[in-house]
């Protein structure tokens, strides 16, 4: 109630000083004293700051007194009571609830269960308790501890939550993350720490696939497909592939309408193929028409459908269960990973990480145009749009100078990043400012109004090493905590054309991102090639800071030499 009071009072101080505002406008605007409007956005920003926290901090005493009642409920029932009883009892509890709620009898069963789940993690209620974060992100938590064991799930509140955690998650906090972003690195982060029961929940999620129709207002209706996510992945890139090929002087239609419409020729098999031109009136172009869905498939090339996945390299040689991390989802099953590359990888880069943090290392350049080696490495350090909650996937964004090269901005990763082409045109036409990338984190942003939002990277984790060689993991260890250089870790690239790393630079593991034609739908795809990035014998046409590799290795490099030969 402390809290709930200083919100609301702040709330009051700042209506007050609108009112004021409203009272001396006149008098302050003949005065130029003070710029009304622009004092007036700003209380707007300010109160929706506190709308935000206030939402929290009732969310917080909802879900509490939820959690309470649904306990005492179960305190009044009799010792020893039969299922038939319990269950009654849990019925008129989500009634009562519903009743009181005005919600559905299933949605106040939710809610029930998750505030029973957020209120015994008395890290994540203070948080919320506190306006820190909104009741979705505690949501969030909840849901992803839930097939976790008691101590796993107390490690993940921890790595999130506790200022004092050995490995406390970097980057954003968790209320300064859009909601489905902060899902997506809480996922990320159980599936690496604790892999064991991915495989088992991907065979139990994947034998539930299946297909949804709803029919909706106005004639539209919707269709979702609950498939395995390189399937998936696949189906989108290939759609959006073909969509963009279909785009030219003569197509009204944008990208968002023509995805649908190739989505339904390709379904349909009707409208392709020079015998459903016919279908069109006087030869008017594609999407012209009389059939605004036509789609003349035959005129377009085939297109490859790229599906990026970043596999570690022990994972790939099967000697761990590490998840991989497909491009635009997130992360998937190593057994899935290796059957990705098995059916269909065509080419394939290194990418050297940090084997203490699993951070990528630098990359630069001193030319204006970049190689596409600098392009791949900005996409693996961004993930998506760095623009404050855009989640747009990295295959569809530009790779943007964040100072002008024309304003001396170098060719650099601490000066590139990924921008959707919306954001793009904004930055260049509005007041939004990137501020300065860094080698491992992409940029922030700065509104017109001077607000700062920082950059929503990825929080890389250690790479997981195989039992053969877990007892050489202190020295990376040791090395970190000592300073030491050159030695530090090993490479992890079984790639062709890439060494170990520049002499007096921490050595990394490696991950391996494969690029194909992947998952079910196959097309042509280039020929492979293979992009070392990071590496030490890079010329500067690849991006790479060049030097020269050490004689002899290190004691961890020649384990892991012997076990790859083994």
């Amino acid at each position: 109630m402390e809290s709930l009071r200083v919100s609301v009072a702040s709330l009051d101080a700042l209506f007050l000083e609108d009112v004021d505002l409203d009272r001396d406008a006149p008098d302050a605007v003949a005065g130029e004293a003070v710029d009304v409007l622009g004092r007036k956005c700003e209380l707007r920003l300010q109160r929706l700051a506190l709308w935000k926290q206030l939402e929290a901090q009732v969310a917080a005493g909802k879900a509490r007194d939820a959690a309470d009642f649904a306990e005492f409920q179960e305190a009044m029932t009799p010792p020893d009571p039969t299922g038939a009883e319990r269950a009654f009892v849990e019925m008129s509890t989500t009634a009562e609830v519903a009743g009181i709620l005005t919600l559905s009898p299933g949605a106040a069963a939710a809610f029930i269960s998750q505030s029973r789940k957020v209120s015994a993690m008395p890290a994540v209620a203070a948080a919320l308790a506190s306006g820190l974060m909104s009741w979705r992100h505690a949501v969030i938590v909840a849901d992803e501890t839930d097939c976790l064991a008691p101590e796993s799930a107390e490690a993940l509140v921890a790595h999130f939550f506790d200022p004092d955690a050995p490995n406390r998650a970097r980057g954003s906090e968790p209320g300064d993350l859009v909601a489905h972003l902060f899902r997506r690195k809480v996922r990320t982060w159980r599936e690496r720490s604790y892999p064991a029961s991915v495989a088992i929940r991907h065979a139990k999620c994947v034998a539930e696939r299946r297909m949804e129709y709803r029919p909706g207002a106005d004639g539209m209706a919707t269709i979702t497909l609950i498939l395995p996510g390189d399937t998936a992945c696949a189906i989108w890139n290939k759609t959006t592939a073909i969509a963009r090929g279909l785009q030219g002087p003569g197509e009204t239609r944008s990208l968002t309408q023509l995805r649908p419409d190739v989505a339904a020729a390709l379904l349909l098999s009707a409208h392709t193929g020079a015998a459903a031109t016919g279908r069109l009136d006087g030869g008017e172009e594609p999407g012209t028409g009389t059939d605004p869905y036509f789609v003349d498939l035959s005129k377009i090339p085939a297109p490859k459908a790229d599906v990026l996945v970043t596999i570690p390299i022990f994972t790939m040689l099967g000697s761990t269960d590490e998840p991989a991390d497909l491009d635009g989802y997130g992360p998937i099953p190593a057994a899935m990973a290796r059957k990705l590359v098995a059916d269909g990888a065509t080419s394939f880069y290194r990418v050297l990480v940090d084997p203490r943090t699993g951070a990528p290392l630098e990359i630069g350049r001193t030319s204006y145009r970049l190689s596409e080696a600098m392009k791949r490495w900005i996409r693996m350090r961004d993930g998506h749009c760095t623009f404050p909650g855009c989640t747009n996937p990295s295959t569809d964004n530009d790779t943007d100078h964040l100072t002008a090269w024309q304003h001396d901005g170098s060719t650099g990763v601490s000066n590139l990043a990924q921008l959707c082409p919306k954001h793009h045109r904004l930055k260049h036409n509005s007041a939004w400012t990137p501020t300065p990338a860094t080698q491992t984190e992409p940029p922030g942003w700065t509104s017109p109004t001077g607000r700062h939002y920082p950059g929503q990277h990825p929080d890389p984790q250690p790479p997981h090493w195989p039992p053969a060689l877990s007892e050489l993991a202190p020295d990376r260890a040791l090395n970190e905590d000592t300073g030491a250089a050159g030695d530090s870790g090993v490479t992890g690239d079984l790639t062709p054309g890439g060494d170990a790393g520049a002499a007096g630079e921490p050595r990394a593991t490696g991950d391996v991102r494969a690029t194909g034609d992947l998952g079910p739908v196959r097309d042509p795809a280039p020929a492979g090639d293979v992009v070392a990035v990071g590496g030490s014998d890079s010329t500067g046409e690849s991006g790479a800071p060049s030097g020269n590799q050490p004689e002899e290795l290190s004691p961890l490099e020649q384990a892991l030499t012997a076990y790859l030969a083994a």
